[in-house]
C-alpha cells in the first residue's frame, strides 16, 4: 500500500492544488485519480497565471473569446471553466459514491472583489450556474467582508470553498457564516445539504517566522496552528447548534489544510502532509509535495482532537515574540493582496496574448 492510499484510508481526502490543461489532456490527473489516491483540486488566480504563461494550450480559447469581445476577465473565466468542467467530470464518480462528500473542484471569484460583499456574492452565483457542475467550489475569502458574502452564498445554494483563512478564530468565523447560512434555509424550507469546505493556509506561517525566533521553534508554528484549528473544527461538528442542522441533512464544512507544500529547503518535504492528517479533513497538495508523498512518505500517526502538545508550542512562540493573533491577520491581509497581484498579472498576461493572437491572423 502506498503512502497516499493509507493517507486516504485514514479518512484525509488528498486533492491536488493544481490544474493545466496538459495535466487534463496528458491523462496525468486522470492517472493521479487512479493510482495517489487524488479525490478533487484547488485552483487560484496564482496557478492560472503560471498555467496560461507557461502554455500554448489555451490560445484558441483566448482566440475564439477575444473574437466575440470578451474582457480580459470573461477569457480568464471562460477558460478556468472549461479546464474545471473536465476536471469536475473527471471526479464525477467519486461525488457519486460519497454523496457528494468529496470530488470536487474549485473556482475563485476575482480578488478584486475580496472587499465587496454584494459583488462577490453576484459573481459566485453567475459563476456557479455557468459552470453547471454540482461538484464545483465557489472559492470566497473569510475576510471580515468575505463572511456574508459566505453566508449569501450558501443561502442561495451555492458550494462555498471558504479561501484565505490562517488562524483558528478565522476558520470558526467561516463555520459561523456556514451555519448561518444552513439556518437561514432552514426557515426558508430549503435543502441544506450545501457542501461548503474551510481552508486553512499553513506553511505561509513558518515563512513569516523563519529567522527570528530559536532554532528549537523552526517549522513548529504552523503545525501548532493547524493543530489548534482542528480542535476548533471537531469541537464545532460535536457542538449542540451543528448537531441540530446535521439533524435535518446539514453537512459538516469540512476543515482543509492548504498551502501545504514545504518552503524551507532543509525541512522535510511531506511536513505538512505528515504533520496534518486527520480524519474527516483534506489536504490540499501542490503537484511537487503529492509527488513526493507517494514516493517516500508515511502516516505517522494522527491529529488528536485535543491538539496534542499545540497550546504549549504557541506559548513557547508567544514568549519568542510571536503574536499570532495578529499575525494571522496579517498574513489574511497580505494573501489577499498577493491574489490581487497574481490576478493583476493575469488579467496583463491574458490582454498581451490577445493582443498578440489578434496580429497573428
Amino acid at each position: 500500500m502506498n503512502a497516499t492510499t493509507e493517507l486516504s484510508r485514514a479518512g484525509q481526502s488528498i486533492w491536488l492544488d493544481n490544474i493545466t490543461r496538459d495535466l487534463l489532456t496528458s491523462g496525468t490527473l486522470a492517472r493521479y485519480i487512479a493510482e495517489l489516491s487524488v479525490t478533487g483540486l484547488t485552483s487560484n488566480p496564482t496557478i492560472y497565471e503560471k498555467a496560461v504563461s507557461g502554455s500554448d494550450a489555451y490560445d484558441e480559447l483566448i482566440r475564439r473569446a477575444v473574437a466575440d469581445g470578451a474582457s480580459s476577465e470573461d477569457v480568464f473565466f471562460h477558460l478556468a471553466l472549461d479546464d474545471l468542467r473536465q476536471a469536475a467530470d473527471l471526479f464525477a464518480v467519486t461525488h457519486r459514491q460519497t454523496s457528494g462528500v468529496d470530488g470536487w473542484v474549485s473556482l475563485e471569484v476575482s480578488p478584486l472583489l475580496a472587499h465587496d460583499t454584494e459583488a462577490t456574492v453576484t459573481q459566485a452565483i453567475r459563476l456557479h450556474e455557468l459552470a453547471a457542475r454540482p461538484n464545483l467550489y465557489i472559492k470566497i475569502p473569510g475576510t471580515p467582508e468575505g463572511l456574508p458574502a459566505i453566508e449569501e452564498a450558501i443561502f442561495r445554494g451555492v458550494p462555498v470553498n471558504v479561501t484565505l483563512l490562517f488562524t483558528a478564530e478565522h476558520y470558526v468565523a467561516a463555520a459561523e457564516a456556514y451555519m448561518r447560512g444552513l439556518e437561514r434555509r432552514i426557515e426558508a424550507g430549503l435543502d441544506v445539504a450545501v457542501s461548503s469546505v474551510a481552508s486553512v493556509f499553513m506553511s505561509r506561517w513558518d515563512v513569516a517566522v523563519a529567522g527570528s525566533v530559536p532554532p528549537v521553534l523552526t517549522n513548529k508554528l504552523a503545525l501548532a496552528i493547524g493543530a489548534r484549528a482542528y480542535t476548533a473544527y471537531r469541537e464545532i461538528i460535536a457542538g449542540d447548534r451543528w448537531q441540530r442542522l446535521a439533524n435535518v441533512g446539514g453537512r459538516p464544512q469540512r476543515l482543509l489544510f492548504a498551502s501545504t507544500g514545504t518552503k524551507d529547503p532543509e525541512a522535510s518535504d511531506v511536513l505538512y502532509v505528515t504533520g496534518f492528517a486527520a480524519p474527516q479533513t483534506v489536504n490540499t497538495m501542490p503537484e511537487a509535495t503529492l509527488l513526493a508523498f507517494a514516493d517516500h512518505g508515511s502516516l505517522e500517526g494522527l491529529l488528536t482532537v485535543d491538539g496534542g502538545h499545540s497550546q504549549a508550542v504557541l506559548e513557547s512562540f508567544g514568549s519568542a515574540g510571536v503574536a499570532t493573533g495578529s499575525l494571522g491577520q496579517r498574513l489574511q491581509d497580505e494573501g489577499a493582496e498577493a491574489f490581487v497581484k497574481s490576478w493583476q498579472q493575469l488579467m496583463e498576461l491574458i490582454a498581451t496574448r490577445s493582443g498578440q493572437l489578434a496580429d497573428a491572423t
